[in-house]
């Protein structure tokens, strides 16, 4: 088995030794369940410090290589079948709830009307060529004067997530080190660590993404930073323009990409901000369509200097190569049709209100959290595990917080979608803070 990864070991380096263990398993010479060496014993052999085979070992753990299971020792996973990842974790339903407040989605009463739209369309159309403009002119135009900044380039994409996911693949190399927010969205971190990434979490506020810590971790070699730079999920934080003022000298110093996710997109309530406006060179600036105008809809945009997204096109170029022009369609005319922009201007005023509501009746009694915006509420409980079970009792689901968390000793928190709320806060509230005061067995509730 050390002969194997010795044979495949071209760096001397915690990145070269995970090269060459994740060589080792494709070429089959070391099978899923084959225990790996000891640490120190494996540093001996390859004439490596135990420090460096630790880091190597990190990098491959976080990509789901391998399975540390105490005294069993270190394994090589089967990565026949999917991970678990935070994302299904924290939304894998165990019961029916009357109310369930755990989704994260959008309330489809809400959604703007896609009968006007829809009977605009007589044919999926052909194009030209397969070499076709991917944004259709006219959505661009739009797109463009919407943009919180002069991008260079912009490209529609199938849904945030697709964006995150074309970035990372193509800037990011296995190794890396990236910093993201804490708490932070689960499919980013699970993406990010499917493919090898480094994690380093950085505290957010209600102004956003925290200066101090972030120059704190900077320190060392960074590949990029992924921000959400409104209506954060799960806190709901925004980023303020005086933040921003502070965030993009010290992110111009850094030098590296910035990638922000506008998941909330027009259904949040702060106006459109970008880092992009101080640090165009370094911003991926993405939107989300999906809160405002329809998850089903799987349209997003993306923009960003033509130097960073010269890789994301031409991978995409080599797989779906474009977003549907039908749904773009649809989608222009949802941007320009005056019935649907006041649709979604009173869902994004109706947001604002359902989330005030049980704000302010949860701190009338007791539970402190931040207005923020958005579809979601950060919840802080004593106990996350006894508060999920209390309200799952009394027929309410909400989201557990532990995977949206990086960094250790954040405190016990629930994620409720408070964009489902639209009668009730009182109630609900009552119910909300008894959970979150609800201790664990053997302890007192406080």
């Amino acid at each position: 088995m050390i002969s194997a990864i010795e044979q495949r070991l071209e760096e001397p380096s915690s990145r070269g030794l995970a090269q060459a263990v994740s060589r080792s398993v494709r070429d089959g010479a070391l099978p899923p369940g084959a225990r790996l060496p000891p640490i120190r014993a494996l540093a001996t052999a390859l004439g490596l410090s135990p420090t460096t085979v630790s880091a190597g070992w990190a990098l491959l753990a976080r990509s789901g290589a391998i399975r540390t299971d105490g005294r069993r020792g270190t394994t090589v996973a089967d990565l026949r079948g999917p991970a678990p990842g935070r994302y299904r974790r924290a939304l894998e339903r165990q019961l029916d709830f009357a109310v369930d407040l755990s989704t994260g989605i959008p309330d489809p009463q809400l959604l703007p009307n896609l009968g006007p739209a829809l009977s605009e369309l007589t044919t999926a159309g052909i194009p030209g060529s397969y070499l076709d403009d991917p944004v259709l002119p006219g959505l661009l135009d739009v797109l463009k004067a919407q943009w919180p900044y002069a991008a260079q380039e912009l490209m529609v994409v199938d849904g945030a997530m697709d964006g995150l996911d074309l970035v990372s693949r193509s800037l990011l190399r296995f190794g890396d080190r990236v910093i993201v927010e804490h708490p932070c969205f689960p499919p980013l971190l699970d993406l990010l660590e499917s493919i090898g990434i480094e994690v380093v979490g950085v505290p957010v506020d209600d102004a956003g993404l925290r200066p101090d810590p972030l120059t704190t971790a900077l320190g060392s070699r960074t590949a990029a930073v992924f921000v959400q730079p409104r209506a954060q999920n799960p806190t709901g934080a925004s980023m303020t323009e005086e933040r921003a003022q502070v965030l993009a000298p010290i992110l111009a110093q850094a030098g590296m990409p910035v990638v922000e996710d506008d998941s909330a997109g027009a259904v949040a309530a702060s106006a459109p901000i970008s880092l992009g406006q101080w640090i165009p060179d370094q911003v991926i600036h993405i939107r989300s369509f999906s809160k405002s105008h329809g998850p089903d809809l799987r349209l997003a945009a993306m923009s960003g200097p033509s130097n960073l997204l010269r890789e994301v096109i031409h991978r995409r170029e080599l797989g779906q190569g474009w977003s549907s022009r039908v749904l773009q369609r649809v989608l222009l005319s949802l941007l320009t049709d005056p019935a649907a922009v006041a649709d979604v201007d009173r869902a994004r005023d109706e947001y604002t209100r359902r989330r005030e509501a049980l704000v302010a009746a949860l701190i009338s009694r007791g539970v402190q959290v931040a207005s923020g915006d958005g579809l979601n509420l950060w919840v802080p409980v004593h106990d996350e595990s006894a508060a999920i079970v209390r309200l799952a009792s009394q027929g309410v689901g909400v989201t557990p917080g532990s995977p949206f968390d990086v960094l250790q000793g954040g405190g016990g928190h629930v994620r409720v979608t408070v964009g489902l709320v639209a009668e009730g806060q009182e109630e609900l509230a009552e119910i909300l803070a008894a959970a979150a005061n609800t201790g664990s067995w053997g302890s007192r509730a406080r």
